[in-house]
């Protein structure tokens, strides 16, 4: 742990924050810091991180705002989100309100005073688990297609995609470029089909499972997708259904053919 990880630090207690800090540095993660909603916000549109500590920030509110902010972010809606409150006998003044902590998204909840030491274990915990995320890559040329499946999965806190590609080419250049864990591949598509693509995939990119998902759910096609590569084959009809189960299980390594109705 630690190494590549960016951690950004939101509070306004200089003392708090130069001792996470420098524990942090220590662990080999980079730091960045901010006093206020605004500051935060700016590093995040320059630079991603991988996890944000949000601790007490002025005005009263703020917090929440900024909160609701990162997880409706691209860029940090992922990301591990650590809220530190105020201690029990400033809460009032400067804690969470009620019913902001009834609608918190948080990955941890803390309370002042707390040892840096012990956050930075707890900081390391949640990366560890947000490092399990399933990175897909969409290939399908129909653009309703590739938006509603992007909707679905982008709702899955273990899922994320990072890339679209609109033809079998694409779909191989783009795996060989953003090295996806999966690859949701169309059989029928320009340039090149859906199996020609897995088959160069299969190949080039071992470690980049496919996951065939076509209206075309007969055994000669599912037989072709084995051959080529492919490890899960889902119809479309059964997509909304059987997607999430296919993607989570060829990514741990194992086949997924639901036109079969087997999963092995």
């Amino acid at each position: 742990m630690g190494n590549f990880e960016r951690i950004l630090i939101v509070d306004n207690d200089p003392q708090f924050v130069e001792a996470l800090r420098f524990t942090l540095l220590s662990k080999s993660f980079a730091v960045a810091t901010a006093t206020s909603r605004s500051q935060a916000q700016d590093i995040v549109t320059e630079q991603a991180v991988d996890a944000v500590v949000l601790g007490s920030i002025a005005p009263r509110g703020d917090a929440f705002k900024l909160h609701q902010w990162l997880r409706q972010s691209p860029g940090t809606r992922k990301a591990a989100l650590m809220v530190l409150d105020s201690p029990p006998e400033k809460q009032l003044l400067f804690g969470w309100r009620r019913d902001e902590g009834l609608q918190m998204e948080a990955d941890d909840y803390l309370c002042k005073p707390i040892e840096p030491a012990m956050l930075v274990l707890r900081l390391e915990k949640l990366l560890q688990e947000n490092a399990e995320m399933i990175k897909v890559l969409i290939a399908d040329d129909h653009t309703v297609v590739r938006e509603g499946l992007t909707a679905v999965l982008t709702l899955q806190k273990d899922m994320q995609v990072i890339g679209e590609a609109v033809d079998g080419q694409e779909a191989v250049d783009k795996t060989m470029q953003l090295k996806p864990d999966v690859v949701l591949m169309d059989i029928v598509m320009p340039v090149m089909s859906g199996l020609e693509a897995t088959k160069h995939i299969a190949n080039a990119c071992p470690q980049t499972k496919v996951l065939v998902l076509t209206q075309f759910d007969d055994k000669e096609n599912v037989a072709s997708a084995r051959e080529v590569g492919a490890w899960g084959f889902i119809p479309k009809r059964a997509a909304s259904a059987k997607l999430l189960d296919g993607i989570r299980a060829v990514f741990k390594g194992q086949q997924f053919h639901e036109a079969l109705a087997v999963c092995a």
